[in-house]
């Protein structure tokens, strides 16, 4: 059996990363990741991504490129990430989340990730540093 994907995005909007809090469930409250979620059966990743950051966040978002590499979650998960650009929206926490950050390049290390999300976000600080996100894809 292959694993389940779950998608996150490296929001990126005026030179920023986002950060989402979780709230849920306990084990995870209070650490921070890139906001997403599983994909639906018949979803490609990048439509999973639209969709979830939609329902969680209230916003629409465009995938620009896969940040490479796949982190396992748990037992039949693996997380893959995305940068992606906001298109519209103002960000609200509305599903499993209660707070919302944006982070410069010097200050993605500001919040507690989880660990599974650390190499994602270090790949999207060192994009964000460098100016070569919005290049990409």
């Amino acid at each position: 059996m292959t694993d389940r994907v779950v998608v996150a995005g490296a929001v990126y909007s005026g030179g920023r990363l986002l950060a989402a809090r979780r709230s849920a469930p306990e084990e995870l409250a209070g650490r921070w990741e890139l906001p997403g979620g599983k994909l639906e059966p018949g979803e490609r990743p990048e439509q999973a991504l639209v969709r979830e950051l939609r329902e969680e966040l209230g916003v629409e978002t465009e995938p620009v490129a896969r940040i490479p590499g796949e982190w396992p979650l748990g037992p039949g998960y693996v997380l893959q990430v995305w940068t992606a650009r906001l298109l519209s929206g103002d960000p609200r926490p509305l599903e499993d989340h209660d707070e919302l950050r944006w982070l410069g390049p010097d200050e993605t290390d500001a919040v507690d990730w989880l660990d599974q999300d650390r190499p994602a976000v270090a790949e999207a600080a060192r994009l964000l540093r460098d100016g070569g996100w919005d290049a990409r894809g």
